[in-house]
């Protein structure tokens, strides 16, 4: 990692743009170093660069070292101590807001619904939705969009809460009580769906629902307790039937699978989820119309 990556970092931790570059200055150095020395290293102006290392000090990160009477050099806290100090003040943080927020919140006076653009911040907000869990989770979806997902997945099974899982597809290494979908191969159902839908749902409480294809995804977060209802039956829904088939003998359910009639009615709607995930805001071009004559 570049020396311009670790001061970003430090920034997301709370440092200034000068507090990162004079701590970063002070550790690559090694040794005590005056407040030019720290300004010709670190870029920090030399007019601020003392207010800078005062500011470090007072945080703990940086320490005065006194070489004579007249001469004050600062050396840093050894990297390990400074995290291990932010990871405590952190958490400690956490701990207390975790009391004191809901105690000064009012309750909601509308649901929340936004509309998620890309991959990266459906995956974000499904995260969110994941380490929310203190009960039951429920996510249905592909590998590629659940692996992302496992280490909090799993966290939050540590903790005792109930996670249910559809899998679209061969996981070697699912994460809760898996179920693989079977009823159609993977690429049948992208065929049928436009994408790969994305559904996560925590303690009947709130969920994200988006679609991926490609490199493009669309989506939303809510908190609207009606369709965090359709989401979370949705995904028990899709476990039920997998019961269900388990009674069958294969060959007698694959053939009532794929020939009855109301069930080829019911999969004939190809490209539909995907195209109304990417409608997003009002206004957008609403979806296909279903041709009566399609199939499956």
């Amino acid at each position: 990692m570049s020396q311009e990556s670790v001061i970003a970092e430090l920034q997301r931790l709370g440092m200034s743009g000068y507090e990162a570059k004079a701590y970063v200055a002070l550790i690559a150095a090694g040794t005590p170093l005056n407040g030019y020395e720290v300004a010709k290293r670190s870029g920090v102006p030399r007019s601020t660069v003392y207010e800078t290392l005062g500011k470090l000090v007072s945080r703990g990160a940086a320490y005065e070292v006194r070489a004579g009477e007249a001469s004050v050099g600062y050396i840093s806290l050894p990297p390990s101590a400074l995290l291990d100090r932010m990871r405590r003040e952190f958490d400690a943080s956490i701990d207390t807001l975790r009391d004191a927020l809901p105690a000064v919140a009012s309750p909601p006076q509308v649901r929340l619904v936004h509309n998620l653009t890309d991959r990266a911040s459906l995956l974000a907000r499904a995260e969110d939705v994941v380490a929310a869990a203190r009960n039951d989770l429920f996510l249905s979806g592909w590998p590629a969009e659940i692996e992302p997902l496992k280490p909090v997945v799993r966290r939050a099974e540590a903790e005792g809460v109930d996670v249910s899982v559809v899998s679209f597809g061969e996981d070697d290494d699912p994460v809760g009580s898996t179920t693989p979908h079977r009823f159609s191969t993977p690429e049948v159902v992208l065929e049928n769906l436009g994408c790969r839908l994305l559904v996560v749902s925590a303690d009947r409480e709130q969920a994200v629902i988006g679609g991926v294809v490609n490199g493009d995804a669309w989506g939303v977060y809510t908190d609207d307790p009606a369709v965090v209802l359709v989401a979370v039956e949705y995904v028990r829904h899709d476990i039920a039937m997998h019961l269900i088939a388990q009674r069958f003998a294969p060959d007698d359910f694959e053939s009532f699978w794929t020939s009855d009639p109301d069930l080829r009615r019911l999969r004939a709607d190809h490209g539909i989820p995907a195209a109304l995930l990417k409608r997003g805001p009002a206004g957008a071009s609403a979806p296909p119309r279903r041709s009566r004559r399609s199939s499956s």
